[in-house]
């Protein structure tokens, strides 16, 4: 009776290994992958010529992972306006801020945990197109170069479809000649967080 006992307890240790070690097989990033950005924020400190200001942000990347270390990624983002108390000089006013639009391509250096958690560095160049907001004195959209540097954590489900996402950036936008005294007359920078969805489109 022991005997059999432990035999079933063997065998139903082996059992739960072998699914354990398949569900970890499963869990991680995929050949191809989408990142659906419903929530976050992007913040912009002030400089000598603009105020600070912060938006909503939305977005989407896609990732194809060359190999698990290195992906290359392309990332889209906007980030929408929010009201707001806006500092110019000594008076405060509230109103929204300009929307913008960050488009980037970026590096992402991923450990090999071979696990369901996987962390990562990332950065990359790109554009940011800020929108006209005349109560601003923007009066015409303008782009300007970016560059993007941070890293975050990937989590997997277990089946290895989908996935949540963390992620960090901070950003450097390259002063405009055509740029406004609010923004970019100067180089700013920024923080960028986002939570995200990510969908293993190809294995």
């Amino acid at each position: 009776m022991k005997r059999s006992i432990a035999a079933l307890i063997l065998g139903i240790s082996l059992t739960g290994a072998s699914t354990a070690r398949a569900q970890e097989s499963n869990a991680g990033p995929g050949t191809l992958e989408v990142t659906v950005v419903p929530g976050g924020g992007t913040f912009y400190t002030s400089s000598s010529k603009g105020p600070s200001f912060g938006n909503y942000t939305l977005g989407a990347a896609i990732t194809y992972n060359i190999n698990s270390i290195v992906g290359i990624e392309g990332d889209v983002a906007g980030a929408l306006a929010v009201a707001q108390n806006l500092q110019f000089g000594s008076v405060t006013s509230n109103q929204k801020g300009p929307d913008q639009l960050n488009y980037s391509g970026n590096l992402v250096i991923s450990l090999p945990t071979h696990s369901a958690f996987v962390p990562y560095a990332t950065g990359g160049i790109g554009g940011l197109t800020t929108f006209s907001r005349a109560s601003l004195g923007i009066t015409s959209n303008d782009t300007s170069l970016t560059g993007n540097v941070g890293g975050g954590v990937k989590w997997y489900a277990a089946n290895g479809r989908w996935g949540l996402r963390g992620d960090y950036r901070f950003l450097a936008v390259r002063a405009s000649t055509d740029a406004t005294a609010f923004f970019n007359q100067d180089t700013r920078y920024g923080h960028r967080v986002y939570g995200a969805v990510i969908i293993n489109a190809l294995r």
